[in-house]
């Protein structure tokens, strides 16, 4: 496959996922859509393009006659996820709110392995005690500070998100299991768009932003990156990551026109910096204990 034919799909995967922040706040926070509406619509257009694409590669792991991957917890937390991401982006940017999503899942999932046993060094807490700080300074009061009513949903979704990778963690064929938790939303995911288009329908451009985030930002961008996933490391992997917060904020300013302000960008430094240094030497600790087994 070569270089390029991992740099390309992997910047691919990365935009798709920092383009659900983008179509969010853009057809909530203009009223083109109302959040569970939208909740629904995205997660049953993911379902439908998930399970075609399983469907289509007819692969020993993905074989629709092997009965549907995943599991309700992991479905359920993926709801969690969904709606939680859409109720907050009621009231966030698509900047801050991709933020602290991304800060929350690793917290999570650090949090996870520190309650499992694992025992982080003293660079890994430095890296954690940095990107405390650096959210406590974004969710300080101020003018620019973000709501703190999405700011806690967008943290819960993070850890719903977080709970969702720990689930899926080892899966020999992950993106079965996605397009089976998927489908195991499809009824609360279809009673939702079916309750918004009554209660609140959404305009041509909300059902647009709607569709596009669950079949191509989640549907397809999940199914580019799961097909690379296996050529990164563990930290690689983490680290692309980090960009998605970045190329959100951007899709905000060109797209939307929201601020790039200094508190956002002195926060997104502390937060995206300190999880690296935690994730470098989380990695190196590993790796000297492989080697000393």
């Amino acid at each position: 496959m070569g270089v390029f034919g991992l740099v390309l799909p992997t910047a691919l995967a990365m935009l798709a996922f920092a383009a659900n922040s983008v179509f969010a706040r853009v057809a909530l926070a203009s009223g083109e859509a109302d959040a569970l509406g939208y909740t629904g619509i995205r997660l049953v257009s993911g379902a439908l393009v998930l399970v075609a694409i399983r469907r289509a590669r007819r692969t020993e792991e993905s074989d629709l006659w092997r009965g549907p991957g995943g599991s309700w917890a992991g479905a359920a937390a993926l709801f969690g996820y969904a709606i939680a991401f859409s109720l907050a982006y009621l009231m966030l940017d698509a900047g801050s709110g991709a933020l602290i999503l991304f800060a929350s899942v690793q917290i999570g999932m650090l949090g996870w392995a520190i309650v499992k046993g694992d025992r982080p060094g003293p660079p890994e807490w430095l890296g954690f005690a940095i990107a405390f700080a650096a959210m406590v300074v974004l969710m300080s009061p101020g003018i620019t500070a973000p709501a703190p009513l999405g700011a806690g949903l967008m943290a819960a979704a993070g850890f719903a998100w977080a709970a969702y990778s720990l689930l899926g963690r080892g899966s020999a064929a992950p993106l079965a299991d996605t397009a089976g938790n998927f489908a195991r939303c499809l009824p609360v995911g279809a009673a939702l768009a079916l309750a918004g288009m009554v209660l609140h329908p959404p305009s041509a451009a909300g059902l647009a932003y709607a569709i596009a985030s669950g079949a191509l930002a989640s549907g397809l961008g999940y199914a580019v990156w799961y097909a690379v996933l296996p050529r990164h490391t563990r930290s690689s992997a983490a680290f692309v990551q980090l960009t998605v917060p970045a190329i959100a904020a951007v899709g905000g300013v060109l797209f939307i026109g929201e601020p790039l302000t200094l508190r956002l960008g002195l926060a997104s430094a502390g937060i995206l910096g300190g999880v690296a240094l935690a994730l470098v030497a989380a990695e190196r600790r590993r790796a000297s204990a492989g080697r000393a087994a």
